[in-house]
């Protein structure tokens, strides 16, 4: 019997499955990390761009359109706004408020998570990133584990896709 092509269903199945978020959204992550090398604003100068519209409370870089775009929440007491930084200059491109479905949930959900934080989102990516010298932060979105803010951060390096977890308290 060939490993070979066991091995690399193997290998594909563990990568997506690290992968959940895009899955979910169909943005093919090899896609996503050759635009991501590209860009010249990273996600934690994305989120800081973004502070004029709240406080950023998670950051992503996705495939839309077929083009790289840097989207961030942001929330000004209780109010969430969607914020599409320019990857290139860092300037804001778009702000949205989000006041419906699926987008008002989640953003609820990461606001009640960073009310909670006594460290900044971009702090913990810039931690995250320094501790995984090459990788480069596509996605954090913070979550209350056991009560607790916890920052959930995406990692790419070529192919390889990880998550680390940072304490947000």
């Amino acid at each position: 019997m060939k490993l070979g092509p066991i091995l690399s269903i193997v290998t594909a199945a563990t990568m997506f499955a690290g992968a959940s978020s895009w899955a979910e959204q169909e943005t093919n992550p090899a896609e996503l990390a050759a635009a991501l090398s590209q860009a010249t604003v990273s996600l934690s100068q994305g989120m800081r761009a973004s502070e004029g519209k709240g406080n950023p409370i998670s950051a992503k870089f996705e495939i839309e359109n077929g083009s790289l775009q840097l989207s961030v929440y942001t929330m000004n007491r209780d109010q969430f706004t969607e914020v599409i930084v320019d990857h290139w200059s860092g300037a804001i491109a778009k702000a949205e408020p989000i006041t419906e479905g699926d987008d008002l949930k989640a953003a609820g959900e990461q606001g009640a998570a960073m009310a909670k934080a006594q460290v900044k989102l971009g702090q913990a990516v810039e931690k995250a990133v320094q501790a995984n010298s090459g990788y480069l932060a596509a996605e954090v979105e913070p979550k209350l584990v056991t009560g607790h803010p916890v920052a959930v951060i995406t990692l790419m390096k070529d192919k390889d896709i990880k998550k680390v977890n940072v304490n947000l308290d």
